[in-house]
């Protein structure tokens, strides 16, 4: 039975990937995240399918999909939901906001204030959301994919560290390969795609209780604290991988290598979602954003800090 449910995984991507083509690393990890309970930050140019893949697994996991599109003038209660009085009734009444919903997509949420970000602060860590003194719950299922501009372009505000924390993975759809493109260019209909649903709520449920019950090795665990440990240590690092990022470090790896078929979590699996993990957590000194100077100081981490190796006994 166990089996069953994780050969589901393989499918629930191969869903996805009929309207994505080329990017099944990516749908693999945004599943990944999926499980482990986290949220997803794509940092993209426009037009590569973020939203058409956010439309695509809501529809796979039978969930429903909301979108925002974050603007300078948005309001938090724009996002939440709004209390009103009813005049019929002249009782208060919850007008719930999008983000009552299974997926949530907010789109350029750099480009809206850090108020109407900070809106989004509980409900990614609790699924909860208070509202004049009420707290509403969320899906237990809420799962926030957003996206951002570089923060180089003009009209964003950076996340602060403490929003960039709530999610497990940074993540770049990126443009297609040549070849993919090409397919892409013949067959425009993708919108127009029958997408099957894969599992309910009740088996993304169990999923995510098996995520749980992966096994990670004592050696493999000091492993994955010694590049958190190396990452707050580094000449070019003035802001490390926080307590809260090395715990989630251990339950994404755990659902990545659930996503590979697996119950036990290997080194490879932790080089292979770190730079999805680690990107966004850390801050390089002197306050700046270089993409291809932290691509490197990610690389130097894997590289520096030994692969654990199991002893044989004869």
């Amino acid at each position: 039975m166990q089996d069953e449910k994780i050969n589901k995984i393989p499918r629930l991507i191969d869903e996805v990937e009929k309207v994505i083509f080329g990017k099944r690393k990516v749908i693999q990890l945004t599943i990944a995240a999926l499980l482990a309970g986290g949220h997803v930050l794509f940092e993209d140019v426009p037009g590569v399918g973020k939203t058409l893949m956010v439309k695509t697994l809501a529809k796979a996991i039978k969930g429903t999909f909301s979108r925002v599109q974050f603007t300078p003038d948005l309001l938090p209660s724009d996002v939440t939901g709004v209390t009103i009085l009813n005049s019929q009734t002249n009782q208060f009444e919850f007008r719930p906001g999008p983000i009552f919903t299974t997926v949530l997509l907010a789109d350029e949420i750099n480009r809206t204030t850090p108020r109407t970000q900070a809106a989004l602060l509980e409900a990614m860590s609790e699924r909860a959301v208070t509202i004049d003194n009420h707290t509403y719950s969320l899906s237990s299922h809420f799962f926030v994919l957003a996206t951002q501009n570089p923060v180089d372009y003009e009209g964003t505000y950076p996340l602060p560290e403490a929003q960039l924390d709530r999610f497990l993975f940074r993540l770049s759809i990126g443009y297609p390969s040549f070849d993919d493109e090409l397919k892409l260019m013949f067959n425009n209909q993708q919108a127009e795609v029958a997408i099957e649903q894969i599992v309910s709520a009740e088996e993304v449920e169990e999923l995510k209780t098996l995520v749980a019950e992966v096994y990670v090795d004592k050696q493999v665990a000091k492993y994955a604290l010694q590049l958190v440990t190396a990452s707050r240590n580094h000449s070019a690092i003035a802001l490390g991988v926080s307590p809260r990022g090395s715990a989630a470090f251990i339950h994404g790896a755990r659902a990545y290598a659930l996503t590979q078929g697996r119950t036990y979590v290997t080194p490879e699996d932790l080089q292979t979602i770190l730079p999805a993990k680690f990107g966004h957590r850390l801050q390089l000194k002197g306050g700046y954003h270089d993409t291809k100077q932290l691509r490197t100081v990610i690389d130097q981490l894997i590289e520096e800090v030994p692969i654990p190796v199991r002893q044989v006994k004869r």
